[in-house]
């Protein structure tokens, strides 16, 4: 019987020790690469936010020299800003308009690696950030929140790419977490930041990048937890709802904020037909000069509301929830059509800060209801109105509650923001966020054609 002959590629096989090493060697490297992206990333994101936040408060700090001045000065330089402004986006920065949250949708729902390149550029990133602050310096009614979404999405992304994650659910892990991020490192807040991340950037979130997701906004929130102390944005308020008539509250500030939210999202969506389609074929065939007349309105406004519908709105946000307005019942009115004009003359900012400063002047208006509390009123009116503006109940609940530390307000909160959604979504019917960023994928569509 002839001896078995061993196979000639037996020298080839590895040993049994070796195997393990090449199986896994390169799965533990790009695990590493990942947390390495979404944790650094997460990191730079969060100090780019909070020195966008400083640089924010200087440049309306520079605005309110101007108009201590001279109360008239907004006629003049309002105008000129915003015309010069939506002159450069729409010439050179079209990718820079708007708050920035669409572009992150967008870039979340196309599979173009090219688009998401485009959209995501660090310098288009750059460019909002540096429109916003001028932005503010002329007075625009806009807030910091949309473009710091777009900077940590876009700073975390390409951080990512150097590392060279291109795989698609890596990207979206990155620009979920990037973007949430930036929500939680610009108000400190960093449940809002989670919440904001799988309800409105993302509605297929990734179970598997959920954990270093996650982790990312919590780092980014951690930055500013870390070099700015614990502190609440609009301080501890501490809003709560007696019994009795007091919870008449709920209803009333989930109807106004549902109907004002509603109709915000009907007035700056564009359309085709009636005076608004006319409306935005000549802003879009004349864009500075649309924007200057939209600069003057704002500044009207201005005179009209004793200089009080600039900016974000924060210091009268804050007088309604301390309980020592600043305003009237009417500053509800002017701000909400400064922030319809500040969005129509297509200049870079975001909404949400604009948004809460709505929804606080609620209270004046609504202190005719018997045993209101001011506070607690003004509290459920930004989480109304902010969710009739987004169709976001969560992150409307959660980054009011987080910006005033009430958490007794948990539960009239969460019924106050479902149901402005819903009368919001009677009004207008689709998400405005969802659908600029449809509009932005649109416009891509043509040219791949």
């Amino acid at each position: 019987m002839s001896e078995p002959i061993a196979p000639s590629s037996a020298p080839e096989q590895p040993s049994p020790s070796e195997l393990p090493k090449r199986r896994f060697k390169r799965p533990r490297w790009r695990q590493w690469r990942q947390r390495l992206a979404f944790w650094v990333g997460a990191l730079l994101a969060g100090l780019v936010a909070l020195a966008f936040a400083w640089l924010a408060d200087q440049a309306f700090i520079l605005f309110q020299r101007l108009l201590g001045m001279a109360s008239w000065l907004p006629l003049l330089i309002t105008p000129l800003g915003f015309g010069v402004l939506a002159w450069i986006t729409h010439r050179w920065f079209g990718n820079a308009r708007g708050s920035g949250i669409p572009q992150v949708i967008a870039a979340l729902e196309s599979p173009s690696r090219r688009f998401r390149a485009q959209v995501l550029a660090v310098p288009v990133a750059a460019v909002r950030m540096l429109f916003t602050l001028g932005a503010l310096v002329v007075g625009g009614s806009v807030g910091r929140e949309g473009p710091t979404v777009h900077v940590g999405a876009a700073v975390i992304y390409a951080f990512g790419r150097q590392l060279g994650l291109h795989g698609r659910n890596t990207t979206a892990g990155l620009i979920l977490a990037g973007g949430a991020a930036g929500i939680a490192a610009a108000f400190n807040t960093p449940l809002a930041g989670i919440v904001f991340a799988i309800e409105e950037l993302s509605r297929t979130f990734e179970q598997r990048f959920s954990g270093l997701v996650l982790t990312a906004v919590l780092i980014g929130g951690a930055v500013t937890l870390g070099l700015m102390g614990h502190y609440a944005y609009f301080g501890d308020i501490g809003g709560s709802l007696p019994t009795g008539w007091g919870w008449s509250e709920i209803p009333a500030c989930a109807l106004l904020g549902g109907v004002l939210g509603g109709l915000y999202v009907k007035l700056v969506l564009p359309i085709q037909s009636g005076w608004l389609g006319r409306m935005g074929q000549w802003r879009a065939r004349f864009p500075a000069r649309f924007a200057a007349v939209c600069g003057l309105l704002l500044a009207v406004l201005g005179l009209i509301s004793g200089n009080h519908v600039y900016g974000t709105g924060y210091e009268e946000t804050r007088a309604l929830l301390e309980g020592h307005p600043v305003t009237d019942s009417t500053f509800l009115l002017w701000k909400f059509l400064a922030n319809v004009v500040s969005y129509l003359a297509g200049i870079p900012g975001g909404l949400f800060s604009p948004s809460l400063s709505v929804g606080a002047a609620f209270a004046p208006l609504l202190a005719l209801l018997p045993d209101v509390n001011p506070q607690t009123c003004a509290l459920l009116g930004m989480g109304g109105y902010l969710a009739g503006v987004t169709r976001s109940p969560l992150t409307a609940s959660v980054i009011v509650l987080e910006l005033s530390h009430s958490p007794d307000l948990v539960i009239p909160m969460l019924a106050v923001s479902v149901l402005a959604s819903a009368v919001s979504g009677w009004i207008a019917p689709v998400s405005l966020y969802h659908a600029l960023a449809r509009q932005v994928l649109d416009k891509v569509a043509p040219a791949k054609a």
